[in-house]
């Protein structure tokens, strides 16, 4: 799978869930003992669980880094999606955010969150392909679909999954309770924050397209098309900051979350 750092995980988690947790909801989390959180990150998600929830949360990830960020929230536990270091039945509910979306075999991840659960398994994925920008700068929706677009072609595992995660769930052999969509909304206004500045100044050289260029070039995208995009997408950064310093830029990203919320059968 792919790998995340700290800040970025930090970055484009902030604020979720602060406005609402009505898609939580058929996660009954106020009835819940032991509830594991799967590719926890720094732990984002496991602090909305353990403030709901008056049982015990526990935080996995593989990754040392992050569940020393996690640390600070809940008790963690290191270990893979496809081979978690439990007991058959340990716990009551299994969730995930963000994470099938960068598995390679999503319903063999969900079988192995069944084996440890008693009743729940629950999926919080995005569909990338379906971000929403509304930006005063004008080129700046068209040329993050397109980047967008290309990176989604290039990416081996399914960015999109969103709401056909329910596919997943059933070829895990799971009965699929509900889905309710989440949209996860990010606002960049004056006065603006250290990260929407670091993030202008990369747009204005590139840095972040530089960063994907390996993947966006895994799929149909030219190395013309790339650089050609790569130059658009500097200029439009350029037009950012000079929006910023005028106190004029304002940006909203709506990223669609999906709750997919299935039942482990009972044998």
């Amino acid at each position: 799978m792919r790998e995340f750092s700290e800040s970025y995980l930090s970055r484009t988690r902030e604020g979720m869930w602060a406005d609402s947790r009505e898609a939580l909801e058929p996660l009954a989390l106020d009835t819940r003992d032991r509830i594991l959180d799967v590719g926890c990150g720094t732990g984002e998600l496991s602090r909305v669980l353990a403030a709901e929830s008056p049982g015990e949360v526990i935080g996995c990830d593989a990754d040392p880094d992050l569940l020393s960020a996690a640390d600070a929230h809940v008790p963690v536990v290191a270990g893979d999606a496809f081979r978690l270091p439990f007991p058959d039945d340990t716990f009551d509910l299994v969730v995930c955010q963000a994470l099938l979306i960068n598995l390679p075999d999503p319903a063999a991840a969900i079988a192995e969150f069944a084996r440890v659960s008693t009743d729940l398994v629950a999926a919080v994925e995005p569909d990338n392909a379906a971000v929403e920008i509304d930006s005063s700068v004008d080129a700046e929706d068209d040329l993050e679909r397109r980047a967008r677009g290309a990176y989604i072609d290039g990416v081996p595992t399914d960015v999109a999954l969103g709401a056909d995660a329910r596919e997943e769930f059933d070829d895990a052999g799971l009965a699929v309770l509900e889905t309710r969509r989440y949209d996860h909304v990010r606002t960049v206004e004056p006065p603006y924050s250290e990260g929407a500045l670091r993030n202008a100044r990369r747009k204005a050289t590139g840095a972040g397209l530089a960063d994907d260029r390996e993947t966006m070039l895994s799929g149909p995208l030219t190395e013309a098309e790339y650089d050609d995009l790569r130059g658009s997408w500097r200029e439009m950064g350029r037009t950012v900051i000079e929006q910023m310093e005028a106190e004029e830029y304002r940006r909203t990203e709506a990223v669609p979350f999906f709750v997919t919320v299935g039942r482990v059968p009972r044998s």
